[in-house]
């Protein structure tokens, strides 16, 4: 019997970091170029990846799968024009992405937490934006455990850097924003605030 042997050290590659582990595949332009080829190989290495790590009893139930790319200033400037909310230029925003509870009441007493929080953290909340999302695919224990997916949107006040090298002063303060918020609904009475949770909050950078 006779086993493949693992590929020489090259490049980037160095076969010490080879370990068994969920499946992670990445696509890049090493000249920062964005194209929509990147996007298409990208689909085409998800088509390989059905899970991250686990499925469930259900074929079409897991801990899911799928792309990250950059989100363009000028699709969420376009899409926000159309909710009535102007977006400032680049960097000087940012955006959360909300995963928040189905029930209406619940869904209000989060984001009424969030917009007192950027509030007092001297921000400017501009306004929501629910995501569209299909869930035609999912099996029925996902659609049980499914949130409504919003963004939030934020403007920069009044941040302090450090110096004039601290490019990340308004990214701390998102930080602290997106912390404090988790624990303010985490420390809350309401009923289904296992379902909220902020996957991502950051600062928007132009488009390449």
């Amino acid at each position: 019997m006779t086993f493949a042997r693992m590929p020489e050290k090259q490049g980037l590659y160095d076969p010490a970091y080879e370990h068994d582990s969920c499946g992670v595949g990445c696509v890049v332009d090493l000249n920062n170029r964005p194209s929509h080829d990147i996007v298409d190989k990208a689909i085409q290495v998800l088509l390989h990846l059905e899970h991250r790590g686990a499925c469930g009893c259900e074929p079409n139930t897991g801990d899911g799968a799928g792309i990250l790319i950059q989100t363009p200033h000028k699709f969420l400037a376009r899409e926000c024009d159309r909710l009535g909310i102007k977006l400032p230029k680049p960097y000087q925003y940012g955006v959360g992405m909300v995963f928040l509870p189905t029930n209406a009441s619940d869904r209000a007493a989060c984001k009424n937490i969030i917009e007192q929080i950027v509030q007092e953290e001297g921000q400017t909340l501009l306004g929501w934006r629910e995501v569209p999302t299909n869930n035609e695919l999912l099996g029925p224990t996902a659609r049980a455990a499914e949130p409504v997916i919003a963004q939030v949107f934020v403007k920069a006040e009044n941040i302090k850097p450090f110096g004039p090298d601290d490019d990340l002063a308004f990214e701390r303060k998102l930080y602290v924003i997106r912390r404090r918020i988790e624990n303010a609904v985490r420390a809350s009475e309401i009923e289904q605030r296992w379902m909220f949770y902020i996957p991502s909050f950051f600062v928007q950078d132009p488009d390449l």
